[in-house]
C-alpha cells in the first residue's frame, strides 16, 4: 500500500497533490503517479500553504505525507523542467522552485505538529527533502531511499548534505557519492528514518492516526526491520571514504580488496567528476555548518551554480531525457578538476541568498 491515505477516494489526474482530512489528521498526497509523484513548484507552493492553514487549525493534530499508485513516495524533483531551464532559459524558474523547495524542507523539520511520512517504496532526491526532515520518519519494506544527483552531475540537496552528513562514520559519504539505495535497516542506520512498519500494516497505521495520538499508533504498529547492509560494511566505508579528496577514495577502493569496495569504485568512475568533488566538499563543509538552515543556503549556492555547467544539463538528458545512459561530462577527469573549480559551487550569492541562516532551530 503506498499513499491511500487511508481511503480509496478517487484522484483527479488534473491535481499533481491532494489535500484531505480524516479525524485528528490532515493529509498530503502527492498525486503525479505516472511521474513516480516527481515534485514541481506548483506542488511546493500547495503543501506550504496547507502547512500553514493546518498550523493554526486546532482540530488537525498530526499531518501525513503519502504518494499516490504503487511504486513509491517520490523519485525526486522534476528534473525534466530543470534540464530545460537549464539548457534553453536562464535558470531564473529553477532557482525559484530551489529557494521555495529548500524553505519548505526546513519549514518541515521545525514543523510544530507531528509530521509523518510514509517512505513506501522509491523516496529519492526532493522526496527525500520531504520526508527524512519530519518528525515520523516510517519505512517499510519496499523502501528504497537514495540521493542519486552525482548520476546527473548535480549534489545532493534539499537538505540531504546535512542528513547524510550526520550518518555514522562515512557511510554518509558513500551514500552522497555513489548515489547508492538503501533499504529500511540501513535508512534507520543512516538516520534518515525512525521506524519500521510492513507496506501491508500501513492502511490500519493511517486509519489509527485519525482516532489516536501519534507516538501510540506508532507504538501498536512499528515492527522490528529486516537487516540492512551497510553495517557489516562499515569497515572498508570509513577506511576508504575518510580520505581527503575523491582521487584518494577511489584509490583506496580500489586497493581495498572487499567486492564492495571495488562496486563502489566503479560506480563512482561512472559518476560526473565535477559532482563528485563538489559533493565530497558539501559533505564536509556541512558538518562544520552545524545547523540544517545554515546546510540548505550552502546548498542553495551549490544548486544554483550547477545550473550553469554542462554536466547538469548532460547528465539529465543521458538518464532521463535520451536514456542512453552515456553521458559526456566536461571536465572528464577528476585530474581535470581543480580546486577552484570547486570552490566556485560555494561562491556568496549577494542579495540571491536564500537567507535561512539566522533563523535555525535547536537542533537535538
Amino acid at each position: 500500500m503506498t499513499g491511500t491515505g487511508g481511503t480509496d477516494r478517487p484522484h483527479p489526474d488534473d491535481e499533481p497533490v491532494l489535500f484531505h482530512t480524516a479525524g485528528r489528521a490532515a493529509h498530503i498526497t502527492l498525486n503525479r503517479p505516472r511521474a513516480l509523484n516527481a515534485l514541481n513548484h506548483e506542488m511546493v507552493r500547495r503543501i506550504d500553504a496547507a502547512l500553514t492553514a493546518w498550523e493554526h487549525d486546532p482540530d488537525v493534530e498530526t499531518v501525513v505525507l503519502s504518494g499516490a499508485g504503487e511504486r513509491g513516495l517520490c523519485a525526486g524533483g522534476d528534473i525534466r523542467a530543470v534540464h530545460d531551464d537549464a539548457r534553453d532559459g536562464d535558470g531564473t524558474a529553477s532557482a525559484a522552485f530551489w529557494r521555495d523547495e529548500y524553505h519548505l524542507n526546513a519549514r518541515i523539520a521545525g514543523y510544530p505538529k507531528p509530521y509523518v511520512a510514509l517512505m513506501d517504496g522509491i523516496v529519492m532526491g526532493g522526496g527525500v527533502g520531504l520526508s527524512a526532515h519530519g518528525g515520523v520518519r516510517i519505512v517499510t519494506e519496499r523502501s528504497r531511499v537514495a540521493m542519486p544527483e552525482t548520476g546527473i552531475g548535480f549534489v545532493p540537496d534539499v537538505g540531504g548534505t546535512f542528513l547524510l552528513g550526520r550518518a555514522p562514520g562515512e557511510l554518509g559519504t558513500h551514500l552522497a557519492l555513489t548515489g547508492a539505495q538503501t533499504g529500511a535497516g540501513d535508512a534507520l542506520l543512516c538516520g534518515l528514518a525512525d521506524r519500521y512498519i510492513p507496506s501491508a500494516a500501513l492502511r490500519d497505521f493511517v486509519a489509527a492516526l485519525a482516532v489516536q495520538p501519534v507516538h501510540d499508533a506508532v507504538a501498536h504498529h512499528v515492527q522490528q526491520p529486516p537487516p540492512g547492509e551497510l553495517a557489516e560494511q562499515r569497515v572498508w566505508i570509513d577506511a576508504c571514504y575518510s580520505a581527503g579528496t575523491v582521487e584518494e577514495i577511489l584509490q583506496r577502493l580500489l586497493d581495498h580488496g572487499d567486492p564492495g569496495a571495488k562496486e563502489a569504485a566503479e560506480t563512482l568512475l561512472a559518476k560526473s567528476p565535477t559532482a563528485l568533488k563538489v559533493t565530497l566538499a558539501a559533505m564536509r563543509r556541512a558538518r562544520r555548518l552545524g545547523s540544517l538552515e545554515r546546510v540548505l543556503d550552502q546548498e542553495y549556492r551549490v544548486s544554483c551554480a550547477a545550473l550553469g555547467t554542462p554536466d547538469l544539463v548532460e547528465g539529465i538528458r543521458a538518464q532521463v531525457i535520451d536514456k542512453d545512459r552515456s553521458p559526456r561530462w566536461s571536465p572528464a577527469s577528476l585530474a581535470e578538476v581543480t580546486d577552484t573549480d570547486v570552490d566556485r559551487f560555494f561562491a556568496p550569492l549577494g542579495a540571491r541568498e536564500l537567507g535561512l541562516a539566522g533563523r535555525e532551530r535547536q537542533i537535538t
